[in-house]
C-alpha cells in the first residue's frame, strides 16, 4: 500500500522540486550559451533539446527505480516521486512527463492511443502557441 504524505507536505515537496528544476533549466541555458556563444544558441534551441533529453533520461531512471523498489514510504519512494518526478523534472522539463506517459501507453499495448496522444499533444501545443501569438498581435 502506498502511504502518501499529508497534502501540505506533498505540495511543498513538489514546489521545492519544481523551483529547483526551473533553476537547473535556466542554468543549462546559461551554461550552453556561455560554452557555445550566443550566436550558435540563436540558430538552434540547444538548451531546450538538452533539458528535454536529460529530463527524459532522468524520468526513465526514476520510473525504473520506482518500479524496482515500489513507491511505498518505507524507502521514501513516494516522497522521491513527488519531489523529483513531479517537482524537479516537471520544473526542469514537462517533456519528461510526456515521454513517460507515451512509454506507459506503449508498454500497455495502447499504440493507437499513444499515437493519438502524441499527435494531439504536439499539434495542439503548437496551435495553442500560434493562436496565443495571433491574439496578442491583434489585441495586445
Amino acid at each position: 500500500m502506498i502511504s502518501t504524505p499529508p497534502p501540505l507536505i506533498a505540495s511543498l515537496s513538489v514546489a521545492f522540486g519544481g523551483g529547483f528544476g526551473a533553476f537547473l533549466r535556466y542554468q543549462v541555458g546559461r551554461g550552453l550559451t556561455h560554452l557555445a556563444g550566443p550566436q550558435s544558441m540563436l540558430g538552434f534551441p540547444w538548451a531546450t533539446l538538452t533539458v528535454n533529453v536529460v529530463g527524459s533520461l532522468a524520468m526513465g531512471l526514476l520510473a525504473g527505480w520506482l518500479a524496482r523498489h515500489g513507491p511505498d514510504m518505507s524507502d521514501g519512494g513516494e516522497q522521491v516521486r513527488l519531489m523529483v518526478g513531479i517537482g524537479l523534472l516537471g520544473g526542469f522539463t514537462t517533456f519528461s512527463s510526456f515521454s513517460l506517459e507515451m512509454m506507459l501507453l506503449i508498454d500497455r499495448g495502447d499504440n493507437a492511443l499513444a499515437f493519438i496522444y502524441g499527435s494531439i499533444s504536439i499539434m495542439a501545443g503548437i496551435a495553442g502557441l500560434y493562436i496565443g501569438l495571433i491574439l496578442m498581435r491583434l489585441f495586445g
